[in-house]
């Protein structure tokens, strides 16, 4: 299995309620890293990530390949132990354009959630 490292806004409530989902289910399995963005040692660059695009959709490096957005649900559903039935779901006809457009949506007011605490960072501007 190749390593799996998932980007996430750890000041997204949302966001980190279902990152601490996938935490659980990872745990015992060291190939699979989660990397808090919103961190003060987090270098999006140094990660070979657009600093901004990073803090507009979900990021997931799978080896060498890199998924945004629903790409990288589906990369964290092979992955994760427990997951693997979202797949079966995503496959079914339509599921694919729903997820894509609901998560566009999302992806478009999630700036304009509640946050943990202020984000003082450019790359997180709204």
């Amino acid at each position: 299995m190749e390593n799996l490292i998932i980007y996430f806004d750890g000041l997204c409530p949302l966001c980190s309620r279902e990152i601490e989902h996938y935490r659980k289910q990872a745990k015992g399995h060291p190939q699979i890293q989660f990397v808090d963005i919103m961190s003060a040692e987090f270098d999006a660059r140094q990660h070979g990530l657009d600093p901004v695009q990073v803090h507009r959709e979900m990021h997931v490096r799978e080896g060498a390949q890199l998924w945004v957005g629903v790409d990288a649900f589906l990369a964290i559903w092979r992955h994760v132990p427990g997951n693997r039935w979202l797949l079966f779901l995503a496959r079914l006809p339509l599921a694919d354009q729903v997820m894509r457009i609901g998560y566009f949506f999302f992806a478009m007011v999630r700036p304009y959630l509640p946050r943990k605490q202020s984000c003082d960072t450019a790359s997180c501007a709204r």
